[in-house]
């Protein structure tokens, strides 16, 4: 096979499953874990895709988006990578925290994760996050109002007047992208005023990002990258990236890969 027809095979995989691996690579093409590197190499080289640690995304990809419903049924099947990074958030709560946790879907799973064993107020403008966190006996729950989009959150100016008169321990949050020069970033506009008053009444701001999220650009910048404390993230993450966030201050948590994963 030509290196050009593997190439474009190697676009074809990421158009279809959104992400290859050098496992992937090696294992299809018959090559060695150099030249697999060499091909993603190349290929980022001309725009084409963006690297990761252990393979490549597609270029344009921003992430996974908000769970869209009001049950659990509605949340879309995520990889584990978010899970993990989940978990990660929920090893760094304390019994009387007051959070805020966010409505992306790493936030659902943070939600079902949350101990009975630890004593928590929790806010959040999503009525899925809220949803899950009303079962716990041990956890308070403020639920921000206002005109719910479609994804059943609130970010409008009724949101934003209710953001400013809370204050937090610890917020996570994420968002479709984030880089270390757009910032942290997402398609809409109508969420600025509500992630400037979030980021403002908070302590501690942790940002969680998949691989998937990192390096890329979404439409509107709503906080620099340094509004971050801290970043969760996984073991794919461009180490590039990571390097430029550090350059900024911010704390990076990487999650390790589960040893039944081989990307």
């Amino acid at each position: 096979m030509l290196i050009e027809e593997r190439h474009q095979k190697i676009l074809d995989w990421l158009e279809e499953k959104g992400y290859i691996s050098t496992d992937d690579i090696q294992e299809e093409f018959q090559v060695s874990y150099d030249s697999a590197k060499r091909d993603l190499r190349i290929l980022e080289e001309k725009e084409l895709l963006k690297r990761t640690r252990g393979g490549a995304l597609p270029l344009r990809q921003v992430g996974i988006g908000r769970p869209k419903g009001n049950t659990a049924r509605d949340i879309p099947a995520v990889k584990e990578n978010y899970a993990l990074i989940a978990k990660k958030a929920v090893s760094m709560l304390r019994s009387q925290d007051v959070i805020y946790i966010t409505s992306g879907t790493v936030g659902y799973f943070m939600a079902q994760n949350i101990s009975d064993e630890m004593t928590l107020r929790v806010c959040t403008n999503s009525i899925v996050v809220a949803e899950e966190l009303r079962r716990k006996a041990n956890v308070s729950v403020i639920l921000i109002g206002g005109e719910m989009d479609d994804k059943g959150c609130c970010y409008d100016g009724f949101a934003t007047d209710m953001i400013k008169k809370l204050r937090f321990d610890k917020c996570f949050l994420t968002s479709a992208s984030i880089s270390a020069e757009f910032g942290i970033s997402m398609q809409r506009t109508a969420a600025l005023s509500f992630y400037e008053a979030l980021i403002k009444g908070s302590k501690q701001v942790i940002g969680l990002y998949p691989k998937e999220k990192i390096g890329f650009h979404s439409v509107v910048s709503i906080a620099p990258a340094e509004s971050l404390d801290l970043m969760i993230t996984d073991w794919d993450a461009s180490e590039e990236d990571l390097k430029l966030f550090s350059e900024k201050g911010i704390r990076v948590e990487i999650v390790e890969k589960p040893a039944h994963v081989d990307a």
